[in-house]
């Protein structure tokens, strides 16, 4: 797969954010955060990074972590306050500083995924938590790129749509763990509300029988050791932000586990 053929995420940005603003986009994007909702509260730690397609939405609502911050390629109108401008393959953070890293589709329009995902596991600690969301190949939505025309492709099939047995190969050569991966929304890609709603009764089908074969994965992994060896910002010749002791009151009562 050539990942460096695909459209700059940067071209992208805007027309994936028009899209998840829309009624499917807005479903997909539903079914996710329940998701999250449900394994975000058992992360416990100090510091939250999020990092995903659009800046404006904070999936982190329901973390238990005191601080929490997204990382987003350029300055955006009606960015969430607690915002970090970086580029996701050269994060300024110190290694081992972060307790939880998401990546909210990061992976899907990145040009180097795995550089990406190994930048995730430099600034995750020993212990902390990835979430990772992506589009699933093995789906309604994966199967349907193969007969859409090129000039009617939707902005979301411009996705690198990599396997779960990729990605957990990935995951496993930085060290990480996987601990379970979650799939979900099993409705096809029409645009047309009306339509999907002809399709209703594959929701409860597809959680039942088809599980593995949502529109979406959410992997959950945990680093388990120290990981790669870190290079001491002083011999990098890079400039690391240094993240704060967070309160433990900004978001509910924090339990760290070190």
């Amino acid at each position: 797969m050539n990942f460096h053929s695909q459209q700059p995420v940067e071209e992208l940005a805007e027309p994936l954010k028009h899209w998840f603003s829309n009624d499917l986009g807005k479903e997909l994007l539903k079914a996710e955060q329940e998701i999250l909702d449900k394994l975000l509260p058992s992360l416990y730690g100090v510091h939250l990074v999020q990092m995903g397609v659009d800046p404006t939405i904070d999936l982190a609502s329901e973390s238990a972590v005191a601080h929490t911050f997204i990382v987003y390629h350029k300055l955006e109108l009606g960015m969430q306050p607690n915002s970090l401008i970086a580029q996701n393959a050269e994060l300024p953070l110190e290694h081992n500083s972060v307790d939880v890293v998401l990546l909210h589709h990061s992976l899907d329009f990145a040009a180097s995924p795995h550089q990406v995902l190994r930048e995730a596991a430099r600034v995750l600690r020993p212990g902390g938590h990835l979430l990772i969301v992506n589009f699933n190949p093995v789906s309604w939505w994966g199967l349907s790129r193969f007969w859409t025309r090129k000039s009617k492709e939707p902005v979301w099939q411009k996705a690198h749509f990599i396997s779960h047995h990729r990605l957990v190969d990935w995951i496993n050569l930085l060290e990480l763990t996987e601990l379970k991966t979650k799939s979900d929304y099993f409705l096809p890609s029409y645009e047309s509300s009306n339509v999907r709603r002809k399709f209703g009764k594959l929701q409860g089908v597809g959680r039942k029988y088809l599980s593995r074969f949502g529109a979406f994965n959410i992997i959950l992994a945990r680093k388990d050791i120290g990981g790669m060896t870190a290079i001491p910002p002083e011999k990098s010749g890079k400039r690391f932000i240094r993240l704060p002791v967070a309160e433990p009151a900004t978001r509910g009562q924090v339990r760290e586990s070190r």
